[in-house]
């Protein structure tokens, strides 16, 4: 499986999902932003006889219901493949023993780097994903920019959500780890806490974090 399989079934899913709002929009309909609460909201304006959509239009809402089920269906057994293959391969098993990485993480990143060997430690992993900060030097002063963004999008998203959710969780725990990423949140920008955290994955090929 392509590690661009999930991700391209997921876009097609929620371009098919604005499409529909979009369409609804026209009669008045609210749609709702959350993928979930939109499918629910489907089948009941299909139902509703009363709601002023015309029988043309039902028979197009319908035809674009049919296809987002059927896209989500592609979507559940990627997930499936994705949790399979997390589960199979030494390398993404070990990674998911890192908090805030799970069978999406862990293969994505993979599919990118493979068992890291080339890295000589996790910063320099974090510099290839684009996880680390830009320098600007000047008169001899040295002054870090946003992070460089460098490499796959996609990967760098999934990472630092990961991130964001080991920040939250830390605030509910008293062991070491927990309370330095706390202390490390409570001195940064929220986002800067996030991509604080990725250096810390350290080359995968070092055995079990």
């Amino acid at each position: 499986m392509g590690k661009n399989d999930a991700i391209d079934a997921e876009a097609v899913c929620e371009a098919k999902a604005n499409q529909i709002r979009g369409l609804v929009a026209e009669y008045g309909l609210v749609a709702p932003q959350q993928l979930a609460r939109l499918r629910a909201a489907v089948p009941d304006w299909l139902e509703d006889a009363d709601n002023g959509l015309t029988s043309r239009f039902r028979g197009l809402l319908s035809g674009l219901w049919r296809d987002l089920k059927t896209l989500d269906r592609r979507v559940a057994e990627l997930d499936h493949e994705i949790n399979r293959i997390a589960q199979s391969d030494p390398v993404a098993k070990r990674l998911q023993q890192l908090r805030g990485v799970g069978p999406m993480a862990a293969t994505a990143l993979v599919a990118t780097v493979g068992n890291a060997e080339q890295f000589a430690n996790g910063r320099q992993m974090a510099a290839s994903l684009g996880l680390t900060p830009k320098q600007h030097s000047s008169g001899g002063k040295y002054r870090l920019l946003r992070i460089s963004k460098r490499g796959d999008a996609h990967l760098r998203s999934i990472l630092i959500h990961g991130a964001r959710s080991v920040i939250l969780t830390a605030r509910l725990k008293d062991d070491r780890l927990s309370q330095w990423v706390t202390n490390l949140a409570g001195r940064r920008h929220p986002n800067g806490a996030a991509n604080s955290l990725m250096p810390a994955l350290g080359p995968l090929s070092h055995g079990p974090a």
